[in-house]
């Protein structure tokens, strides 16, 4: 009897098997941010660039890790919104009075004949204020999508998947990318112990008292960082041959030839036939860069350690975000009327529905990606 108990309980538990959880390959996330921000520079419809924001709030919302640089995603929509209001207030207080519609009439102030061009103030138009907030909309989405992809994916793990030929360049986009979340957690923690000690968390006495212990971990961080880099013989290169310098320098000075006259061509600036031919040269030139790229990532010596590899899962996040950058530029060349909303004179904006469909394809990896594991390190 307790052998069948034994082997029910077995089979039970087997039914109810799933999968670990584990973390998504970091290029993943940061290619599926990239097409939510080349998504959001091929339009000013507002209420795409609305949807854009909100499928990175809901994709974070639903796999950000508990690690201290997740939690500084607040802190980009904050900016995102500040950046808005700046348009915004930049537009009503500079902006030329273009228009048939006013809004409002504030004073104006008269300047000197050196400003001409220029005016303080003044009558505000509704055409060049719903233009601001469509632009100023376009920035906050991409800045969101940049942020997204900071608060998904680990810094650590981002530099390991780094290609060899740029580690060094790598290390320092890692580095800087990396300040802002630390800078928003060693604030947050800061002025938990100031809570602690009843100490003000609001003023010129705060303000001080919390920005002195910031700029003091930044440069402990910094310190460590440096010694950290030099133990383990960052920069060190491996001896190659004259021929391998020139394969590589010849591969890389042909990629940025051949991506340079195929956006010519693309760009319309030559005839129809050779127009044609542009997407193919500028792929040569990406396959040409590719293999310099490989070439001289044979100059690092380093290791990877336990290195990341893609699953089907982390190849449906990348897939997710390319197709929705492909499909907003395709929705911009078919319905460009939609994707670029008219403010002279100003109209409803619509919903393409290939740009539409786009947003719930990129809202996908909230759903079939694994969960972050609780161990951040």
């Amino acid at each position: 009897m307790s052998t069948i108990t034994r082997q029910a309980s077995l089979t039970q538990a087997a039914r109810s098997y799933r999968p670990e959880a584990r973390w998504l390959h970091p290029m993943a996330w940061w290619s599926w941010a990239i097409g939510l921000a080349i998504a959001a520079s091929s339009t000013t419809n507002p209420l795409l660039l609305m949807g854009i924001i909100a499928v990175a709030a809901l994709v974070v919302d639903r796999r950000k890790p508990q690690a201290p640089w997740a939690r500084s995603f607040s802190f980009f929509l904050r900016i995102a919104l500040l950046i808005v209001i700046i348009r915004v207030l930049a537009q009503i207080l500079f902006g030329a009075p273009t228009g048939t519609l006013a809004v409002i009439s504030l004073p104006a102030l008269t300047l000197p004949e050196w400003f001409a061009g220029v005016r303080i103030g003044g009558t505000v138009m509704l055409e060049p204020l719903l233009q601001s907030v469509y632009d100023g909309l376009r920035l906050a989405a991409i800045i969101v999508a940049i942020g997204a992809a900071g608060s998904l994916a680990s810094p650590a793990r981002v530099l390991k998947s780094v290609p060899a030929a740029v580690y060094e360049v790598g290390v320092s986009v890692v580095v800087a990318s990396t300040f802002l979340p630390q800078l928003v957690g060693d604030v947050s923690r800061i002025r938990a112990n100031r809570r602690l000690r009843g100490r003000p968390e609001t003023g010129v006495r705060a303000l001080t008292g919390t920005m002195l212990p910031v700029l003091h971990s930044a440069m402990d961080r910094s310190i460590t960082l440096a010694a950290a880099m030099d133990s383990r013989g960052y920069g060190r290169t491996a001896d190659r041959s004259t021929a391998d310098r020139l394969r590589t320098g010849t591969a890389l000075l042909a990629g940025i030839v051949f991506i340079a006259v195929g956006l010519f061509f693309l760009l319309g600036t030559a005839s129809q036939d050779w127009e044609n031919w542009g997407l193919g040269i500028v792929a040569l030139g990406i396959v040409s860069a590719a293999v310099s790229l490989a070439l001289a990532g044979r100059r690092s010596t380093r290791t990877r350690y336990r290195p990341d590899h893609w699953h089907r899962a982390d190849i449906a996040t990348l897939a997710c975000g390319s197709f929705t950058a492909i499909a907003f530029a395709l929705a911009a060349r078919i319905d460009p009327s939609g994707m670029a909303t008219a403010t002279q004179p100003p109209t409803w904006p619509s919903l393409p529905l290939l740009a539409l469909t786009a947003l719930v394809v990129a809202a996908l990896p909230a759903f079939f990606t694994p969960q972050p594991p609780k161990d951040f390190r």
